[in-house]
């Protein structure tokens, strides 16, 4: 754990493969940058994920884009960070069982096409082949990706924190953030540090974060529980990622087991009429897997949006900005969504335009931002980030990230 600063041009509040990467970004970009995370790095969500990086999301070519840019830097990730990913291919099915979600696939098959996703429609039978668990007479075709690799989300967040810290930026753990003024003073149990701008990353405790600086994020926190099945009688060597579309029902393989996920529980449904729910379902896609036991695995919470997609943006009238909302698919959008907020926070124009992923696409929280603030502070604000932003003193941070990182290789 570093040292506790009293001040900094931006401050990241959130340690998981989200804030690390913005932490990372902005550091390598000569921001003065520190990150504050409640645990320890990449405890939250990042830690309760199924471990696989894909592109293709149904119904969104958006974060298709995203994810498509994601894993462009996932494959130089090593070379850049000095982590090794340990990326292996595995694909990614999604099952379709209704007439409609074959329709909606040639519906937006192009868009897909266009953000740079690799998918396209197959047979019940060609399911089958690329997944030898199933039964085929359980779908009437599917969507296959190629594109979806397994990997290890925590050297994500190791490899990421490394470069951010190598690149001048402060990391503190076990300091979770207990007030946000409106100068910008950010508050801990420990002190407090004054920020130029501040970005919100703190995934399933967004809205909460977000809220102590009145700022209203449409993000909730879902808890997620993966099974894992007693091996197989034939565990499968390799399998792809599969979605079942109508239920949710997902698997890949785990070792000599299956990793299994189908949400939670409904409203008024016991954990135990789940389970049945679940392994039902289970041996009647996947006969092999019918009787198998299926225990449990790892729990969490995971961020969500109200339309499931990510929320990149800033406050209209304050230096805040804010990356959440991934709805469990922050693995897969990491590296992109930092880019987004580097950018932004420079005032520069993203590689993508970020009015669908701002917050005010929703029209509630739309009202809500546009509430007047007073002039003085707005014009503090804006008077902030274009300091922050300007030429001059990028240059001066670049210069002092790049003096610190070689005064730490000279010490080490």
């Amino acid at each position: 754990m570093s040292a506790h600063p009293t001040h900094t041009d931006t401050l990241v509040i959130g340690g998981g493969v989200i804030g690390t990467s913005i932490a990372c970004h902005l550091a390598e970009a000569g921001v003065g940058t520190v990150l504050l995370e409640r645990g320890t790095l990449g405890s939250g969500s990042s830690a309760a994920t199924a471990g696989v990086v894909r592109t293709y999301f149904p119904g969104s070519p958006l974060t298709g884009s995203l994810a498509v840019r994601s894993l462009e830097a996932y494959h130089s990730f090593a070379e850049r960070t000095g982590i090794p990913l340990g990326l292996e291919r595995v694909g990614f099915l999604v099952l379709f069982t209704e007439e409609r979600q074959v329709a909606d696939f040639r519906r937006e098959h192009a868009a897909q096409r266009a953000a740079g996703v690799q998918v396209e429609l197959v047979s019940a039978a060609e399911a089958a082949r690329l997944n030898p668990l199933l039964d085929e007479r359980s779908v009437l075709a599917a969507a296959w990706s190629p594109e979806a690799y397994a990997c290890d989300p925590a050297a994500i967040v190791r490899g990421y924190a490394a470069a951010a810290q190598e690149a001048g930026a402060v990391l503190l753990t076990d300091s979770p953030v207990t007030g946000i003024d409106p100068d910008g003073r950010v508050r801990t149990p420990t002190g407090s540090i004054l920020a130029t701008s501040v970005v919100c990353a703190a995934g399933p405790w967004s809205a909460a974060v977000a809220a102590l600086g009145d700022v209203p994020l449409p993000v909730s926190a879902d808890p997620i529980e993966l099974l894992l099945t007693d091996p197989p009688d034939n565990p499968p060597v390799t399998l792809p990622m599969a979605l079942h579309a109508t239920s949710g029902l997902r698997i890949r393989a785990w070792r000599d087991r299956v990793l299994v996920g189908m949400g939670r529980p409904g409203p008024d449904e016991s954990r135990q009429a789940w389970l049945g729910r679940l392994s039902h379902l289970l041996g009647t896609v996947y006969p092999a897997l019918d009787g198998v036991r299926v225990r449990r695995g790892w729990s969490g919470a995971l961020e969500a949006s109200p339309d499931g997609g990510a929320l990149i943006g800033r406050h209209p009238s304050r230096p805040f900005f804010y990356a959440a909302g991934f709805s469990g698919q922050g693995l897969c959008q990491a590296p992109a969504a930092g880019e987004i907020v580097r950018d932004l926070l420079a005032g520069k124009q993203p590689w993508t335009d970020p009015a669908g992923l701002s917050a005010d696409r929703f029209p509630a929280v739309a009202a809500s931002l546009t509430e007047s603030f007073p002039n003085s502070l707005a014009r503090t604000a804006g008077d902030a980030v274009a300091l922050a932003a300007s030429p001059a003193v990028l240059r001066r941070r670049s210069a002092r990230g790049r003096g610190a990182a070689r005064q730490r290789r000279k010490s080490s």
